[in-house]
């Protein structure tokens, strides 16, 4: 199971943090996601965490801004947004993958378990 929390609301500029926990599972045994769908768009990927040697890899849309990190005491992995802009309105869900490629996927529909979500409302 993967609980999120944090997220909310914030204005163009500041910063937020998500963070999911993972209940039953290891984060560091999975490669783990953050992906986001905004209203009447599809889920698109934002970030992942590699399992081998926590390498990371962002969309062009959220580098640099961006950052996931994961904290194996707490079997948790962060998402840091800085900058925020308006168009990082959506709701974010992070996932994981137990699939056991060299580099982690992209897709979603590769990911085998999902947070519940959470809001992030940037205003101009």
């Amino acid at each position: 199971q993967l609980a999120q929390s944090g997220g909310g609301l914030a204005q163009a500029g500041d910063s937020l943090r998500l963070s999911c926990a993972a209940s039953g599972r290891t984060v560091s045994n999975y490669d783990m996601g953050w992906f986001r769908q905004a209203p009447g768009e599809e889920r698109k990927f934002i970030a992942v965490i590699s399992r081998i040697g926590g390498g990371t890899y962002y969309a062009d849309s959220v580098k640099g801004r961006f950052t996931i990190s994961r904290d194996n005491t707490k079997n948790t992995v962060y998402l840091q947004m800085n900058s925020l802009k308006p168009e990082d309105t959506a709701v974010y869900y992070c996932a994981a993958d137990r699939s056991l490629g060299a580099i982690p996927t992209r897709i979603g529909s590769r990911y085998d378990y999902w947070g519940q979500g959470t809001q992030v409302t940037v205003s101009s």
